[in-house]
């Protein structure tokens, strides 16, 4: 398997692709402010790909439960200046976390190889054909509700049958706006409009996603399903990170997208060693 984005692409078939994760955002629930000086976060995406990232996804505006929206205005001014050096910087997939089709078309235009929209593209209805007319990748998320009230009351039937029915549409709808299918991810969207249960079910379950055919992106870096099940803060959740991203590999995640890059590519090459067979001697 393999995902192109807009110049890139990415082998999937072998080793898992650790995405970097770089908020530039003042309120994200695990490290809100550590990287809105622009310097400081291209270092930052630097030190990630010298740890073994495959990929880097910024964002300009904060997805943690009860966030509010920002205005396009100060999501550019957030994540442009970044991005102006950083697709010089490095030489990985650069990714850029938003709904936005004003933002998506800009960062594509500077460089960025494919949007991550929380949305599906429900957000914002030009950044369906933002996408198809740039040939940039999509990584499509499952979410119930928005950020601000998607943890109010989240309720499922069947949570994986569900999601998966959303992705598989959402799916189809990304593919009549005219983009190829080999330029889709999906997630499922752990802790998005989801309770403990429906979190810990999803990971259990991911190989159920492998019937979508597209690459799975699975994201459970720092949270709370990690703080309810251990009763630990944010800053503590690093043995329960590395427990679910192996979890989340082994049951067939091919991107894993983390804070803590060094330590999780660690985590990724031993299960690929042992799921895959893969050598690294």
């Amino acid at each position: 398997m393999e995902f192109q984005g807009r110049h890139r692409t990415l082998e999937l078939g072998e080793e898992t692709v650790v995405c970097g994760v770089l908020n530039l955002t003042p309120d994200s629930f695990s490290d809100g402010g550590l990287y809105t000086d622009r310097q400081r976060a291209i270092e930052k995406a630097c030190q990630m790909v010298d740890e073994g990232a495959g990929m880097i996804d910024i964002g300009g505006e904060s997805a943690r439960p009860g966030a509010l929206p920002v205005s396009v205005d100060e999501e550019r001014r957030r994540i442009m200046p970044v991005l102006e050096e950083l697709v010089h910087s490095v030489n990985i997939p650069i990714s850029v976390d938003t709904y936005k089709s004003q933002i998506a078309k800009e960062a594509l235009e500077m460089g960025v190889e494919l949007i991550n929209d929380i949305t599906s593209l429900g957000g914002d209805p030009d950044m369906a054909s933002v996408i198809a007319e740039s040939g940039a990748g999509i990584i499509l998320m499952h979410m119930q509700g928005s950020p601000r009230t998607m943890q109010e009351n989240p309720q499922y039937g069947d949570v994986v049958s569900e999601i998966r029915e959303f992705l598989s549409e959402a799916i189809d709808k990304a593919v009549s706006s005219g983009i190829s299918r080999e330029k889709i991810v999906v997630d499922p969207g752990i802790g998005f409009g989801k309770r403990t249960e429906h979190n810990l079910e999803i990971i259990k379950s991911l190989h159920e996603f492998g019937s979508l055919r597209q690459p799975i992106l699975i994201g459970v870096s720092r949270k709370s399903v990690i703080g309810d099940v251990l009763d630990l803060p944010v800053d503590e959740r690093l043995e329960g990170t590395a427990a679910l991203v192996a979890c989340a590999i082994w049951n067939g995640a091919n991107i894993v997208r983390v804070h803590g890059v060094k330590c999780m590519c660690r985590v990724a090459r031993m299960v690929d060693a042992v799921k895959k067979g893969i050598s690294y001697t």
